[in-house]
């Protein structure tokens, strides 16, 4: 084993170690300070369960990622420390939308201007060559980043779904940069997903968990939809790419693809986008009746397989232009099915039914 995998993988094993220990600490003095998420209109969990995920991932990531990477990270470190700040007011005290709004804006300012983390071109997404982005890129990555920090923030509904879709996204990445040898970027992105799963020991349901004992919490929800942007955005980039920028918006077209169509269903009701509803993608799930876990397990199961498309895609040699036009296909077909979310509950009421009259047979 070479010196750099043996890195990796202490520093993995160190990160879930650190995160797994340190959350029931953690929680169990939420729980005596009254730092809770209580059920009651649109949150359906049972009993008070304590949103400090997002307090243990994440410094636990920027404390070994600086130990690793003295240099050059002080900028994201900041940002994500600021969404972390802000998200745990928000969970404690319910601060204005405007506020946590203009945040996400500072912070996402912070890792694109003095970070240097932008979009400067989009690959040959028409197939006339590629589409570099010049004086665009800044305001064009700027808005990246906010719309990933909502779309992640939007969707943690469900127990594993936020933290699951991080693990996902950056599960693939993680392949690239290892089938490329791309150990520097490999390493925090393995940092991160040890993180990860450690938080997802306690807030996935699986056999041995009935319900989530804590939650990631709006200080976990925006800092992880910043980290998928600066890693996305990143890792798409020159001069060290390890995939397409097509491939990345595969990665997160399910989170993307769900807000433009809330934002798109709440305006043509004249109703402002940032509206709190139930009308989310998974929120469709259950009303088709399956389970929160069910729920969970089957959109996480989409998203993987969106990735799947756009990395593997890439890999197979699929031309740019076809994954791009199956995309945006993709997009609008799920604002329309957003637009009539009544028809898309009676799609997957079908498609649950019609599964589980297969299975019983």
């Amino acid at each position: 084993m070479s010196a750099a995998a043996f890195e990796i993988m202490a520093l993995t094993a160190l990160a879930f170690v650190l995160t797994a220990a340190l959350i029931p600490v953690t929680a169990g003095i939420a729980k005596k300070t009254g730092f809770v998420d209580r059920p009651g209109g649109r949150k359906q969990h049972e009993g008070a369960i304590p949103p400090a995920g997002g307090l243990v991932v994440f410094p636990v990531f920027i404390i070994l990622a600086a130990w690793v990477m003295p240099y050059g990270f002080g900028w994201l470190a900041a940002a994500l420390i600021l969404l972390v700040f802000t998200g745990a007011l928000d969970d404690c005290y319910n601060i204005p939308a405007r506020i946590k709004f203009a945040v996400q804006w500072i912070a996402a300012l912070l890792v694109v201007i003095p970070g240097n983390t932008q979009t400067e071109d989009l690959g040959n997404l028409f197939g006339l060559g590629t589409l570099w982005m010049g004086w665009m890129a800044i305001p064009f990555s700027v808005i990246a980043v906010v719309l990933l920090i909502n779309a992640i923030n939007l969707m943690d509904g469900l127990d594993g779904l936020a933290g699951g879709t991080g693990f996902i996204v950056l599960f693939w990445l993680a392949l690239c940069c290892a089938l490329l040898q791309n150990t520097d970027d490999l390493l925090l992105l393995m940092i991160i997903l040890g993180a990860l799963a450690g938080f997802l020991v306690y807030n996935l349901r699986h056999p041995w968990r009935a319900r989530a004992s804590v939650f990631l919490g709006d200080s976990g929800s925006l800092a992880l939809g910043l980290l998928l942007a600066w890693f996305c955005i990143n890792l798409s980039q020159t001069p060290h790419p390890v995939t397409k920028p097509i491939a990345v918006a595969w990665l997160l077209a399910l989170p993307i693809y769900d807000t433009c169509g809330q934002f798109a269903r709440r305006v043509s009701q004249g109703r402002h986008p940032f509206d709190a509803d139930t009308h989310h993608f998974h929120h469709h799930f259950l009303f088709a009746g399956l389970s929160p876990g069910q729920a969970a397990a089957a959109i996480l199961t989409i998203i993987f397989l969106g990735g799947a498309v756009g990395v593997v895609g890439i890999w197979l040699g699929v031309p740019e232009v076809v994954l791009t036009a199956a995309w945006i296909a993709g997009l609008f077909l799920h604002i329309y099915m957003s637009m009539r979310p009544h028809r898309f509950r009676r799609i997957l009421t079908r498609l649950r039914n019609g599964f589980s009259a297969e299975n019983s047979t």
